[in-house]
Order: C-alpha cells, then sequence, then structure tokens
C-alpha cells in the first residue's frame, strides 16, 4: 500500500468482546489506542459501523484530516482471502464478507485484512518478540492454541485462508476425546492452558504420589507451573507433556517453513524461561538438524500484538 505524503494508520484488533485500536505513525510509533464493543447482535451486522464511527472520532478528536491517513489495517477471528473477504467469524457471527471492501466504503480509506493470529504474528516481528527478523512463526498458547507464520516479512495466509492453525496439528495418535474442530489428537488439546489442566488431571487420577495440585478446587495452568518449579513432580510431569508435543509441533513446522525464530506468546507464556526450557529441549530433539539452532522466545507485546500487526500490514512496503 502506496503510504508516500502520509502521516498516520490504523491498526484495528478485532476480539470477541472488545475491538482494540490503534493510530500509529507511518514510522511505526503508536500515538493513541482505545477499545470499543465488540457488538455481536443480529449476527454482528454493527461491528464495522462502529469501527467506522470510532475511526472518524478519533481523526476529528486529534485533527486529523483523512488525506494524512495512509489507510486501516484490521484483523479478524478468522480464515481471510487475498482480497480481504472473510469466510466465516464464528465468535462474532459473521458469515462469508469482503471486510477489505465494507469497511472501505464505510471509511473511505483503504483497507487491508489478515487473520488476528497472523496479524499479531506480524506484530511481534515488528516491535515486538521477533524484532529484527523477517521469517518467525508465533505459538499463542491461551484457552486454545493458535499460530502465525511470517515468511520474508509477508504473512502466509494459505489458499483456504488456513495457514497457521497451528493448533490443529495432529499430534497425539491415541488421543480418544474430540477437539473443538472436531478431529482428535490436536496440539490444542495437549498445549493449550485447557489442555495442561487435562493432561494434569489425568496424572492424578492414575498416580497415588502425594503433589500439591491436589489441593487446588479449580486447578489452572499457572498453578501447575508454579507448582512444576518449586520441584512438584507431577507437575513437572504435565508440563514435560506440554513441552514434548509444542517441541514435536514446532519440528513439524520449522520442516516445512524454517523460521529464523519462534516467538511463544498467550496465557501460558506468563510461565517465562520455565516453558521456553521445557519445549526447547523437544524441539531440538525433534527437528531436522539444519533448522536446529532457530531462536525460540518469548512474546513481548501481549494483547497489543494484533493492534500493532494490523497496522503494519498498511504500513509493509
Amino acid at each position: 500500500m502506496d503510504t508516500g505524503m502520509k502521516d498516520f494508520c490504523f491498526g484495528v484488533d478485532v476480539g470477541g468482546t472488545t475491538v482494540k485500536i490503534g493510530l500509529f505513525r507511518i514510522d511505526g510509533q503508536l500515538v493513541d489506542s482505545f477499545e470499543i464493543p465488540t457488538r455481536k447482535e443480529e449476527k454482528g451486522r454493527y461491528v464495522l459501523g462502529d469501527i467506522a464511527d470510532a475511526l472518524t472520532k478519533k481523526m476529528q478528536e486529534k485533527d486529523i484530516e483523512k488525506e494524512r491517513v495512509a489507510g486501516v489495517g484490521i484483523g479478524v477471528p478468522g480464515p481471510v482471502l487475498d482480497d480481504g473477504t472473510v469466510n466465516i467469524c464464528v465468535n462474532i457471527g459473521w458469515g462469508v464478507i469482503n471486510v477489505a471492501n465494507e469497511l472501505g466504503a464505510l471509511t473511505g480509506l483503504p483497507v487491508k485484512v489478515g487473520n488476528d493470529a497472523t496479524v499479531a504474528a506480524l506484530g511481534e516481528m515488528w516491535q515486538g518478540g521477533g524484532k529484527g527478523h523477517d521469517s518467525m512463526v508465533l505459538f499463542t498458547l491461551g484457552t486454545g492454541v493458535g499460530g502465525g507464520i511470517i515468511l520474508n516479512g509477508k504473512p502466509v495466509n494459505g489458499s483456504h485462508g488456513a495457514g497457521g492453525e497451528i493448533g490443529h496439528i495432529p499430534v497425539v495418535m491415541d488421543e480418544t476425546e474430540t477437539c473443538t474442530c472436531g478431529k482428535k489428537g490436536c496440539l490444542e488439546q495437549v498445549a493449550s492452558a485447557t489442555g495442561i489442566v487435562k493432561e494434569a488431571k489425568k496424572i492424578l487420577a492414575k498416580s497415588g504420589e502425594p503433589s500439591a495440585l491436589r489441593t487446588y478446587e479449580n486447578l489452572s495452568a499457572k498453578d501447575i507451573f508454579d507448582e512444576a518449579k518449586t520441584g512438584d513432580k507431577l507437575a513437572q510431569e504435565a508440563v514435560e507433556i506440554l513441552g514434548k508435543y509444542l517441541g514435536i509441533a514446532m519440528a513439524d513446522v520449522a520442516g516445512v517453513v524454517d523460521p529464523e525464530v519462534f516467538v511463544i506468546g498467550g496465557g501460558v507464556s506468563k510461565a517465562g524461561q520455565y516453558l521456553i526450557d521445557a519445549i526447547e529441549k523437544n524441539y531440538r530433539h525433534y527437528v531436522f538438524h539444519a533448522s536446529r539452532d532457530a531462536k525460540i522466545t518469548l512474546a513481548t507485546l501481549g494483547n497489543d500484538a494484533g493492534m500493532y500487526g494490523a497496522a503494519k500490514l498498511v504500513i509493509e512496503k
């Protein structure tokens, strides 16, 4: 997108509860950020109009003429095709909708669209944990497992908009439970915050060993990592399962895209270096030798990554 003679752009991250919006200078400096509610009623018909209104108000507030704005980048929770068409966003209620055209018509600005996880990866590469690299893979470990792939500075969307669906790489061949996607054995089932709790409960049920994990009424991923760090053997076993399957999945991904760096984000990443260590030893063991030296590091932008990455969609050279 041509940014010549332009000073500003917007980065928009559409979530199921709120829409995060950032006003950026073209050099990447964040000028202002704010949120609006995601109005999902009537199949999300108000979302784009609300975003357009919010952008107009912000330009008026900052006394910025439309001619000075290069465009709007927007990340959405669903598969995105190259022409800006979103192929069903269940969390918002959208069916098939060309967000680029519709938001462009509402704002009078050029619009670039990306999948939210892919856009978050772009943000981390630009100003976060992947800064200084141009080929990286983001793993987001939260309630589920998401991902984004950036190669040579460009997001990989895939021919069906499903590039970076890392959470649904099959890794557990004997899994009997069904994933939210309908398959069995997905990475998400063992490496998400809910996955590690599920695995820890299995370990506790099979073992008679004492463990501090038995004292928690509502066991969480944070509890498991906290106890593992203090030396609780069963907690360490649960972390090892997560580290093993993440290491395998990352080795699989490396065999296809061979990134310079893997960036780990999401709520589970708050476990810090302990998590990185659990993943890294398994990754180094399973990966093809040529990709063994890929860096593994933590995300740094937190919930702002999508906003930064959406802005980068507009400013990418």
